[in-house]
């Protein structure tokens, strides 16, 4: 099976750090964030990865190369335009023969990818993706009304709202690719819907934990203190 990373996306959210450094290759400890991706896959078996990349593509191809120095293969699917992630992974159909692994480029993941994809096999899923439960507190009360005139009945303050959230990884079937269109910016949730209206089997796999999201510049800065943590004195 193989692997692949979306590494395409401009990290708007993370701007100013990343003008000149694409988000995958933010430092996270003493390596790039892309890098511990890599490492995981091949952690589970996987000996060749394909990553999608686009903005400041040369910095990720530059430092990876061909994977020989990690121990694997690493070869690349490049676009002009960044295409969102779905529109990212079509990029890489002629480089995929099989069912495969799907990552965002901009987490860590730290579970146990064999029994994730042990379940994709053993249920015969078109699509498996990785679930964690999440909960957040609402900014602003809910007010609950009925009736023709909305008379108030409820006041709800800052209610707490949890459930299970996608955390951009995924064992795919190749069929799969065949719902993205060619060259157009499209996301994943499109993909999944039009394999839902399909009738496809679409399974979770839920974790509890060893997920760090990497969206947002309080999300790096946080993520950034725990690695260096990890590093110990140097």
């Amino acid at each position: 099976m193989k692997g692949v990373i979306l590494a395409g996306g401009l990290g708007t959210r993370l701007q100013p750090y990343t003008f000149f450094i694409p988000k995958p290759m933010l430092p996270l400890g003493n390596k790039p964030l892309l890098e511990y991706l890599v490492e995981w896959l091949k952690q589970y078996g996987i000996e060749e990865i394909i990553i999608c990349v686009s903005y400041l593509h040369r910095t990720i191809e530059d430092y990876f190369e061909d994977g020989k120095r990690f121990g694997l293969a690493i070869k690349y699917a490049r676009s002009e335009r960044p295409l969102a992630t779905a529109g990212q992974l079509k990029t890489a159909e002629n480089l995929l023969d099989d069912s495969f692994i799907c990552l965002y480029g901009d987490s860590i993941y730290e579970f146990e990818l064999d029994k994730m994809i042990k379940k994709h096999k053993k249920t015969k899923a078109f699509l498996s993706m990785a679930l964690l439960q999440y909960q957040t507190k609402l900014k602003y009360g809910f007010i609950e009304t009925k009736g023709e005139n909305d008379s108030v009945i409820a006041w709800n303050e800052k209610p707490e709202i949890k459930g299970l959230i996608n955390i951009g990884c995924y064992i795919i079937e190749k069929e799969f690719l065949k719902l993205i269109p060619k060259s157009n910016t499209f996301g994943m949730d499109d993909a999944v819907k039009k394999a839902l209206e399909s009738k496809k089997i679409i399974n979770g796999y839920k974790i509890n934990s060893g997920f760090i999201d990497i969206g947002d510049k309080k999300s790096y800065l946080d993520a950034y203190k725990e690695y260096v943590k990890r590093l110990g004195k140097i």
